[in-house]
């Protein structure tokens, strides 16, 4: 099983035990993804010194203060490790008061253009964001050709088809087992099967209300999508496997 989008730096787990229990529930595969260049740092060095791990390198739309070209040539240095398999998350996010729409545009922009110039996919995270989220990616399709994730899906059914169109794949993690999940749950069952991948944001979203996300938890999440899609647990497995060696090729080294 695979964890297509996780966060270690800075969030408190206690390794080698954490690391211990994951591979326990059969969790082979972890990709790292980051929100800053310092956490990208971090889940580099933790990944070359683990099997199965992985690591993304991206500034998040919330954690622009210092963002700018120094930024842009440090991420592509890191991003030639074998084990970065994208670029992300970057892209959009409006959940908070007054966002810098402006700096968000530019940066996504950016990073968009790196990966397209290195040839690595990307994870999208985009938040209250959907119709300038697809405006982007719209007028930059041609910077989409390695593919992209929407990570953490939350736009519902009605909007999986334009996200489609320009050739998203997506990562749906505990949101789906909340009991208020309608949404979700609908946008994963109208989801074609070789675009669903799995995640858990941890140590956010946990499927367990009230508890913190572990890598750990995909086994409740892979089970979940199952029943959605219905198909057994050992097709889904299969299933993101294969859509995570084709979205992330790097996955393979």
């Amino acid at each position: 099983m695979i964890d297509i989008h996780a966060h270690f730096a800075g969030e408190g787990y206690e390794f080698p035990a954490e690391w211990e229990k994951i591979k326990a529930a059969g969790v082979g595969k972890v990709v790292l993804a980051a929100d800053t260049l310092e956490h990208a740092a971090w889940h580099q060095k933790f990944a070359k010194s683990h099997t199965g791990c992985y690591f993304t390198v991206g500034v998040h739309p919330s954690e622009l203060k210092d963002f700018g070209q120094k930024s842009l040539e440090t991420l592509k240095h890191m991003a030639a490790d074998e084990k970065c398999v994208a670029i992300g998350e970057i892209g959009l996010d409006y959940h908070y008061p007054n966002p810098d729409k402006a700096a968000q545009y530019a940066a996504f922009e950016a990073q968009l253009d790196v990966a397209e110039e290195l040839g690595l996919p990307v994870q999208i995270h985009s938040r209250d964001a959907c119709a300038d989220t697809l405006a982007i990616l719209q007028a930059r399709r041609e910077r989409l050709s390695m593919g992209f994730l929407m990570h953490c899906y939350s736009y519902g059914a009605e909007n999986l088809e334009a996200f489609l169109e320009l050739g998203a794949s997506f990562s749906f993690g505990g949101v789906l087992c909340f009991k208020n999940a309608r949404r979700a749950v609908e946008a994963a069952a109208n989801c074609p099967m070789e675009r669903i991948l799995t995640e858990t944001d941890s140590p956010y979203l946990s499927p367990f209300r009230g508890e913190k996300n572990t890598p750990a938890n995909i086994p409740v999440i892979v089970k979940k999508l199952a029943e959605i899609k219905g198909v057994s647990q050992n097709e889904m497995t299969e299933t993101v496997r294969r859509n995570a060696a084709r979205l992330f090729p790097k996955l393979q080294a």
